[in-house]
């Protein structure tokens, strides 16, 4: 019954238990590592860390994670290889979730089936870059689009957003109305990626 928007006690505790949950995560993700050194299987084992999309702790006045906003819709990836030329690298590419399958795939020489949407990470693992990828993301009531610049979403109802990830505002300032030609070619895009 309490409310963290307007309880400030209970949202400190309920970012608290979050930090908590995260710190048990990392510290298993750890004893992992090392029992994958210990026993030098790390030689030959990939390791794929990948999370559960996001969680709102109070961002947009969400608590909760169902939402087509950064905050819920990022999740952690980690991808490690024997060989890795670029180990320890982070990369702001837009990847979804779908590109995992392919990319292990051509990790492990197996041959990528035809008929997956995903693309391999491969490149991305070897060579720093950030090609305009896009990915998707909706809701019973909305879906979304992110490209490297801008997340656009768009109601069922009509409401479209647009949030300009270069502008100091990011996903807190709708830039829709003065973006008219933006927000059209970012809806044809989210029709064709969803098949529409």
């Amino acid at each position: 019954g309490r409310n963290p928007n307007t309880d400030e006690e209970f949202s400190l505790a309920v970012r608290k238990a979050y930090a908590a949950c995260v710190s048990y995560a990392d510290a298993q993700v750890g004893k992992l590592i090392t029992k994958l050194n210990e026993t030098r299987l790390q030689e030959n084992t990939i390791v794929v860390l990948w999370g559960d999309h996001g969680w709102h702790l109070g961002e947009h006045a969400i608590w909760g994670k169902h939402a087509l906003f950064e905050e819920s819709l990022r999740s952690p990836l980690i991808i490690v290889t024997p060989d890795m030329k670029r180990k320890g690298t982070e990369s702001a590419a837009i990847v979804e979730t779908i590109d995992l399958y392919p990319t292990l795939c051509e990790l492990t020489g197996i041959d990528v089936p035809q008929f997956l949407d995903g693309e391999s990470l491969l490149a991305h693992l070897n060579k720093a870059q950030q090609p305009d990828r896009k990915a998707i993301g909706y809701a019973g009531r909305a879906k979304t689009i992110r490209t490297n610049r801008y997340r656009l979403i768009q109601h069922n109802d009509g409401y479209v957003e647009l949030y300009d990830h270069e502008s100091k505002g990011g996903e807190t300032l709708n830039v829709a109305s003065s973006n008219p030609e933006v927000v059209e070619q970012l809806k044809r895009q989210l029709d064709l990626k969803l098949g529409l």
